[in-house]
């Protein structure tokens, strides 16, 4: 496939954006990107959902290789990107199998930053951070200076307000499509569900295996299913994503997913996708802002995460003074932008003029492996996470799109 996890992975130059943007061909159109996908989908399924940035889901629909069907389900696995499956595909019967077939043998991209919060507004909405608003971890709240924490819009944020793009469920349910969430109770009407994900009917679950029957139900009737499984991720986060723990996690994902594909009707379409995948961190490589003096003067907050974090500068602070101070500082361990400049590389896709004061005002992406953290507002263990995520080298943007008929 011409990609070395082992050794591709570690760079990240501006060729790496020329990467994503070839993928992603700045939002617009492209089908290889997870904004493409719900819309592409709901082509499949009869009922085709354009978008602000996605005009044409039949031609996604087709580029993607997705037949028509009545039914089909939306596997979105937390943190397993398509380098960390490659590299342990050994483990994984399903998947293997599935990874063999001339469809699934390339990624598609996911979207800068490459985390949670900013990859459920690009997937829900089939659009892009420069219009949901969900620009990364954690953001500033633009009328009180307060950072936002994203997972929960902490901060006086409200879902509803930051994020303005329809969902492509509401518009599905809108249509009178049967839209069905299979998830955590805690997530039925968590503020990322109401900012992202909003307009299914979501049934809850207390375990895998009760989320994994109600989607095998759903799939019995016309319409469309979206599972969440969240365990990559965590146990990425907890020890590291090819440590023993997540094999043992990945190992129950692929035999969720065989008895997934075992038990639903026949002719249902599933699609296994992904918010972003892992790179391991490294511990001499971690730089703590808040030790240097060169990188904080100026700076009010630090948002974001360790691997692209936003800097907002204090009042009458030039951005540009900031942006050298951490050129001068960093070099060659992270890639350092302005706001307008970020905008203008096409990142975050088209963003609207709502979303940009929640952009930093310097946008700081690490290289390598290296990790950006702040002492004074995160936790020693948040520091410190065996694997990360939020970049753009290829093993954080490339994930899974995996197609099954059953």
């Amino acid at each position: 496939m011409g990609f070395s996890y082992e050794n591709d992975s570690q760079l990240l130059h501006m060729q790496d954006i020329v990467h994503y943007n070839e993928l992603n061909n700045q939002g617009r159109g492209a089908a290889r990107h997870l904004s493409a996908v719900l819309p592409a989908i709901s082509s499949a399924i009869g009922t085709p959902i354009s978008t602000a940035i996605h005009d044409n889901p039949e031609q996604l629909q087709h580029d993607l290789g997705l037949p028509n069907v009545t039914s089909a389900i939306v596997v979105l696995i937390d943190g397993l990107g398509y380098w960390n499956v490659v590299e342990r595909k050994g483990h994984a019967p399903y998947l293997r199998n599935l990874l063999s077939r001339n469809n699934n043998d390339r990624p598609i991209s996911t979207c800068f930053p490459s985390t949670t919060v900013a990859a459920m507004g690009v997937f829900g909405t089939g659009t892009c951070p420069g219009l949901t608003g969900m620009t990364g971890y954690s953001q500033i709240n633009p009328a009180t200076r307060e950072l936002s924490q994203m997972i929960k819009f902490t901060g006086g944020l409200v879902p509803e307000d930051v994020q303005t793009q329809p969902t492509i469920f509401e518009k599905l349910s809108e249509q009178g499509v049967r839209v069905t969430t299979c998830g955590m109770p805690q997530f039925k009407k968590s503020a990322l569900t109401r900012a992202a994900l909003r307009g299914t009917l979501y049934i809850s679950g207390n375990t895998a295996a009760h989320r994994l029957e109600a989607a095998i139900k759903a799939s019995h009737m016309p319409g469309l299913t979206y599972l969440y499984i969240r365990d990559a991720d965590k146990m990425g986060h907890q020890y590291g994503w090819d440590d023993e723990h997540w094999i043992g996690v990945f190992e129950n994902i692929d035999s969720q997913l065989r008895t997934l594909a075992s038990r639903c009707a026949p002719g249902t379409l599933i699609v296994i996708t992904a918010d972003h995948g892992m790179i391991n961190s490294n511990p001499s490589t971690r730089i703590d802002i808040s030790e240097d003096e060169s990188l904080i003067q100026g700076v009010e907050q630090v948002g974001g995460e360790p691997r692209a974090v936003a800097l907002y500068a204090c009042e009458g602070e030039n951005p540009n003074d900031i942006a050298e101070r951490w050129k001068a500082r960093l070099g060659n361990r992270a890639l350092i932008m302005t706001r307008d400049d970020a905008v203008d590389s096409g990142i975050y896709g088209p963003v609207s003029d709502e979303v940009k004061p929640y952009l930093g005002d310097v946008i700081a992406i690490a290289c390598d492996d290296t990790t950006l953290i702040d002492s004074r507002t995160q936790s020693d263990q948040a520091t410190r996470l065996p694997s990360v995520h939020g970049s753009l080298t290829k093993a954080e943007l490339d994930i899974p799109f995996f197609v099954d008929v059953l």
